[in-house]
């Protein structure tokens, strides 16, 4: 990305000279290398700042072509109550325009009814988004189902992939996928910068969100972040090679912390389904332990009660209370995720941390102490907070 900084600093839309010529060179290589990743052909990726912008463009763009299709207009979308905020909520402002949405419900293992799926697919249903990966308890949805299922019904089926990308293989083609977004951060690539692929054949019409330049062929208007296309497309590239190998370490990292965590903690309660998820994170209830306290208390690492677009918020995970865990155990879901860079030893050292910190709140927690019948006892406050 380096160069891209500073001696190759042309835009890459500016045609007509050797600087521009070169930055467009390195902007349509590293949509080749995303393009190779997924089964796409380049010209099916657009770039834009993130899979967030990437989940409004697929919703909002689909659906402004076709609630106002002159011969067949359609206002009927279908998605996932566990989806990430940017398919939600897009979802919901086009809900003040007409446009009907049916979110489906998951099991108690986060993932969604297929039938149930076929069977809320209407005549006027134009789009199905579903998730390849949840972000917060990583379940993984049967993308070639719902893929059939989509285009046996002639509706569009979109994809968040911002989670699944490089992690799990995602053909396109095999999975009858039409758009999916992606994020670049996710793959350790730069932040600011993502990727939607949109198929050509057979053409997925949308309109654009973004008006001005008619950068990326119209698709996303906005000058094209060289250095930032580039850093994706390279992440893209190395996490292709890479899968297998980063799968394998964060296996061995998740089932070393859960083996600590286990053994030494109590009534602990594992999010979403084990057998379909990625092993990169994992989502844990502590009964007794609100994951605010535990976050504030185990300040040695860094965990998290959900998304990291929702942790300015401190109300209940929505994902979490859509797999219908108890009421009490809602406001105690933390989520621990572990990296290509993370070692044994750290999480190791997070096992043992957060199990003594759970502990120690325990300990000093009259819900704990009622549950468990025993007499209340006074213990010293080693909180920070205190």
């Amino acid at each position: 990305m380096i160069p891209f900084f500073s001696d190759i600093f042309g835009n890459p839309s500016s045609d007509t000279h050797t600087y521009g010529w070169e930055a467009s060179q390195a902007v349509e290589s590293a949509r080749q290398q995303i393009a190779s990743v997924v089964g796409a052909k380049p010209e099916e990726i657009f770039f834009t700042s993130g899979a967030s912008e990437s989940n409004n463009l697929a919703i909002k763009g689909t659906a402004q072509f076709l609630i106002n299709h002159p011969i067949r207009p359609k206002n009927h979308i279908l998605t996932c109550a566990t989806e990430h905020k940017s398919v939600l909520e897009s979802c919901r402002s086009l809900e003040k325009n007409g446009v009907h949405t049916t979110y489906l419900p998951v099991n108690g293992l986060g993932i969604i009814d297929l039938d149930q799926l076929s069977e809320n697919i209407t005549d006027q249903t134009f789009l199905v988004s579903i998730m390849a990966v949840n972000n917060e308890i990583g379940v993984i949805q049967n993308l070639k189902e719902i893929g059939k299922i989509c285009r046996s019904k002639n509706v569009y089926f979109h994809v968040d992939a911002a989670q699944g990308f490089g992690k799990i293989k995602i053909n396109v083609d095999e999975n009858n996928i039409d758009m999916m977004s992606i994020s670049s951060h996710k793959i350790y690539g730069p932040k600011g910068v993502g990727a939607i692929y949109i198929r050509k054949r057979p053409k997925v019409k949308l309109f654009p969100i973004l008006h001005g330049g008619g950068q990326e062929r119209g698709i996303r208007s906005g000058t094209v972040p060289s250095a930032l296309c580039v850093g994706l497309g390279e992440a893209a590239e190395i996490m292709d090679k890479e899968r297998e190998k980063d799968w394998q370490h964060a296996l061995i990292l998740r089932n070393k912390f859960l083996d600590i965590i286990m053994r030494e903690c109590s009534e602990v309660h594992i999010n979403g389904c084990m057998e379909k998820r990625v092993p990169i994170n994992v989502n844990l209830c502590f009964s007794c332990v609100e994951s605010e306290g535990l976050m504030t208390c185990a300040k040695d690492v860094a965990i998290s009660a959900g998304s990291a677009c929702s942790s300015a918020f401190l109300e209940p995970s929505y994902v979490i209370c859509a797999l219908g865990i108890t009421e009490d155990l809602i406001n105690t879901a933390t989520r621990i995720s572990f990296g290509r860079n993370t070692t044994e030893e750290e999480a190791e050292f997070a096992a043992h941390h957060i199990a003594e910190t759970v502990n120690r709140l325990r300990r000093m927690s009259p819900l704990w102490d009622s549950k468990n019948n025993r007499s209340l006892t006074r213990f010293p406050c080693h909180c920070p907070m205190k």
